[in-house]
């Protein structure tokens, strides 16, 4: 069964659920061909509400099936973000002869005149996690001193034989280990005097990459998203560190000292990574929120609200001496494209004819031309909106602009334009743009730089166009794939 519509702003190939409030992902994880993602879900409003735990599984990370409620609130209060993972040697205890689920998240317990009490329970599902039940012995992890303690991550380290939780707590996270996933240990605490507090932290996630590949050069990835300060423009966000991790502390390295943005749009939030791919796929796979707290709940949609960003491949890469995070499509969304234009060695001239006949909304732009050069497209442009997407060469940097992308006035810091800074990757600019009905996802210099943003055009804004300075410019190559979910043979819409 698809969650698919074509009005409403909902996406083609982007996962919303079919009614009612979603945000952050949770409990991503990969058993037996499927891919989970849980989700942060209010089924009874549009707005944020009593948190429940939603669910939907993929087997092609692009067509999803929507299953019913996972979690639901009792008596130790709401189901808030966490994760999920295989107990493959049921350290639990809550399996017999096969491996099970087990789902690791937060209570949220409201008290009269009080702030609220956040601890760590437990639930398991022996059926590939369509029924679950909670662990009787809920919670199994509180503290005392932080008022918020919340988003447990949590993966096993096959180094020290244990599993890690690290859990957001405030304006740190906190790292816990255990042998069961029951007893927790507190190993250290990270996050004073590092990194941006510009909002409360939460939802991390740590693993680790190779760099460049070379396993011997492996270092420890540590995500943490941050909430919205009205202080701050920018609203929520999520940052990355990169350091060493013995299963116990985590220790940054240089680079980590300076502010590191994972995405540097408005519209990726709470991402983590899904647990338990195959060693023999080896990829570390992500997904996000796609929006923000500055103003989630005013987005203008009509019966549901919240989408997920499409899946994204991480990877760890030296670029002029210096490693960052990597982010690329995941390979998947190739299955899902429809070719529409392939242009080599074109002419702008050339190429802005054949854009202006189309007429698309759910689409794949790759572009390829000379460093030194700068290009702007529109996108999704008609008589009253449009939205630019460009690499300015002189200011090296990549660009969003939505200032005149359609509706805005649903909060006052939506419009706006941003930008990243971009190296060059062989002499060429690279840009990899993903358009859908209420969004842009801008892949730039094979992954170097990531802008991800909502736009709310009207629904017959629909054009593309191209321009640049240089009227002689030169595509090397530009590509174009309309994109639609992956459907069985023989299955119906």
């Amino acid at each position: 069964m698809s969650t698919i519509s074509t009005t409403d702003y909902r996406g083609i190939y982007h996962f919303s659920p079919k009614e009612k409030w979603m945000n952050d992902p949770n409990g991503m994880v990969f058993f037996k061909g499927e891919y989970h993602l849980f989700y942060q879900h209010h089924p009874f409003g549009t707005t944020w509400g009593p948190m429940h735990w939603g669910h939907a599984v993929t087997k092609d990370l692009v067509t999803w099936e929507e299953l019913p409620v996972a979690l639901a609130p009792d008596e130790h209060g709401m189901i808030f973000s966490g994760s999920a993972v295989v107990d493959w040697n049921n350290t639990s205890g809550f399996f017999d002869d096969e491996p099970g689920l087990v789902a690791i998240f937060t209570h949220h317990q409201e008290v009269p005149n009080d702030h609220p009490i956040q601890r760590q329970s437990l639930a398991y599902s022996k059926n590939s996690g369509r029924t679950w039940m909670k662990y009787e012995g809920n919670p199994v992890l509180e503290h005392e001193s932080f008022v918020d303690f919340r988003d447990p991550k949590v993966f096993w380290h096959e180094q020290t034989k244990e599993w890690i939780m690290i859990i957001a707590c405030g304006q740190t996270v906190c790292l816990y280990h255990s042998p069961d996933l029951k007893d927790w240990t507190l190993g250290s605490e990270f996050g004073a005097g590092i990194g941006s507090h510009d909002g409360v932290w939460e939802c991390p996630d740590l693993f680790p990459l190779a760099v460049d590949g070379d396993a011997s050069q492996e270092k420890w990835v540590m995500l943490v998203s941050i909430g919205a300060d009205p202080a701050f423009k920018e609203g929520s966000r999520t940052q990355y560190f990169t350091g060493d991790f013995n299963g116990i502390t985590f220790v940054p390295d240089e680079a980590s000292h300076t502010v590191r943005w994972f995405d540097h749009g408005r519209d990726n939030y709470a991402g983590v990574s899904w647990s338990d791919i195959p060693a023999e796929d080896g990829r570390r796979l992500f997904m996000g929120w796609m929006s923000n707290w500055m103003y989630a709940n005013q987005t203008p949609t009509e019966g549901y609200r919240g989408a997920m960003t499409i899946a994204r491949e991480l990877t760890l890469e030296k670029r002029d001496a210096e490693v960052l995070l990597v982010q690329r499509p995941a390979r998947e969304l190739e299955q899902a494209r429809t070719a529409v234009l392939s242009l080599q060695n074109a002419s702008i001239r050339q190429v802005s004819e054949q854009l202006n006949t189309l007429r698309l909304v759910n689409y794949e732009i790759y572009a390829e031309w000379a460093s030194d050069q700068s290009v702007q497209f529109a996108l999704r442009s008609g008589s009253d909106n449009e939205t630019l997407i460009g690499v300015d060469a002189s200011q090296n940097e990549v660009y969003v602009d939505r200032s005149r992308s359609g509706i805005s006035d649903f909060h006052e810091h939506f419009l706006g334009r941003h930008a990243a800074g971009l190296k060059a990757v062989d002499g060429n600019q690279h840009v990899r743009i993903y358009v859908d009905y209420s969004s842009v996802e801008v892949f730039a210099n094979d992954g170097q730089a990531v802008i991800t943003d909502l736009i709310y055009p009207d629904e017959g804004s629909k054009g593309i166009s191209v321009q640049s300075e240089n009227k002689d410019l030169v595509f090397a190559s530009l590509h174009i794939y309309e994109l639609s979910p992956i459907r069985a043979e023989g299955q119906s819409e």
